[in-house]
């Protein structure tokens, strides 16, 4: 049920903002922070002017057949009439509900993203592999821009680390579930008897901040430079390119090596050092807030289990939403991990409207 004082009082900051936006064209700063406030509003007042339209066909609908000199036929027509009007109310109720979500801000950012081989040794490090390569396609799918940070190869293929900057529109909105623990089930290739092997990798998709988002003066940092080396301690550098950056105050410590220049190698490793320090400054504010909320989809901790990929029978399963799709092949294209997005944004959306039904 829609507080509808509250919409006439979001409608009302609407129109406050209009007259303001008038009076102050001369001032640019202050017009251009109006523009923003109006922008975001617009559609929700649009939607919410709509509501109030059609509750005023009804009672107009309702006086006509409340009047005795009106026949049957007219009040036949009335009452059909408002038969409809409830049914585009009812849809434009669930609208402005959704309307009245609150807004996650990192949705429209970029990412970084990490995946590392977890539990189960060479097969966890192929399997890192294995994700790495869906999420790379189901970025080409949706045209972002993948840059890669950092790679740490397996023994025998795939990855021990890999980090990489997704770079386009909404990228935090449709991957931010992605965090956690991705489990695989399936007979590896140096397994002779045919046994089933359990494995896992871990997966955090950080919001990309930028320098206002996270401010780090020098005297926050520790940046240690040393050779870059290749597998079997092999030098891929013939000079001391390679940087650590450690944030002393956290210890959050980030290695860089894969540019020939100590200055690139920094560059990148200062942008994944402030994902992780908004991702950690997002993760308390967040954890305060779910204490408040009636339900969440996972935690977006990154040693929470959240699926289960099963080889052998095809299959895949979102514990979180207990869905199970016998499209494995699809998903590792990265096509069929659409599906599974939408499902775990709809989720989210419909327990967020739980949650803000209460609030006033």
């Amino acid at each position: 049920m829609l507080n509808e004082r509250k919409l006439e009082s979001l409608v009302s900051k609407f129109d406050d903002i209009q007259i303001k936006m008038v009076s102050s064209t001369e001032n640019a700063n202050i017009y251009i922070g109006l523009a923003k406030e109006y922008a975001e509003l617009e559609p929700l007042a649009l939607l919410i002017n709509d509501y109030f339209k059609l509750k005023k066909e009804i009672v107009d609908l309702q006086l006509i057949i409340s009047l005795p000199e009106n026949d049957k036929a007219m009040s036949d027509m009335a009452e059909e009439e408002i038969r409809s009007i409830n049914k585009s109310l009812s849809s434009l109720e669930l609208n402005i509900e959704k309307a009245l979500i609150p807004k996650d801000i990192d949705d429209q950012k970029s990412v970084i993203i990490e995946i590392r081989a977890g539990t189960g040794g060479n097969e966890a490090a192929l399997f890192a592999g294995d994700l790495a390569r869906m999420y790379l396609r189901f970025a080409d799918l949706n045209s972002w821009k993948v840059e890669i940070m950092n790679v740490n190869d397996g023994d025998m293929g795939g990855y021990k680390e890999f980090i990489a900057s997704i770079v386009g529109s909404n990228v935090y909105q449709k991957l931010k579930f992605e965090s956690g623990v991705h489990r695989v089930q399936r007979v590896p290739q140096t397994e002779s008897s045919g046994r089933i092997h359990t494995s896992a990798a871990t997966v955090a998709v950080l919001p990309e901040a930028e320098e206002v988002d996270i401010k780090i003066e020098d005297k926050d940092i520790r940046v240690d430079i040393f050779r870059a080396s290749g597998p079997g301690g092999q030098s891929v550098n013939t000079t001391d390119s390679a940087i650590r950056i450690t944030h002393l105050s956290t210890g959050i410590t980030v290695s860089q090596q894969d540019e020939k220049s100590q200055h690139k190698n920094r560059e990148k490793g200062m942008k994944v050092l402030r994902a992780r320090l908004y991702e950690r400054e997002k993760r308390i504010k967040d954890n305060e807030r779910a204490q408040e909320r009636k339900g969440q989809i996972g935690s977006g901790d990154r040693s929470e289990r959240i699926r289960t990929y099963n080889f052998p029978q095809g299959r895949i399963t979102d514990h979180r939403i207990n869905l199970t799709l016998h499209k494995l092949d699809s998903v590792l294209e990265g096509s069929g991990l659409h599906e599974l997005v939408e499902s775990l944004l709809s989720e989210d959306q419909i327990r967020r409207m739980a949650d803000n039904s209460g609030i006033d």
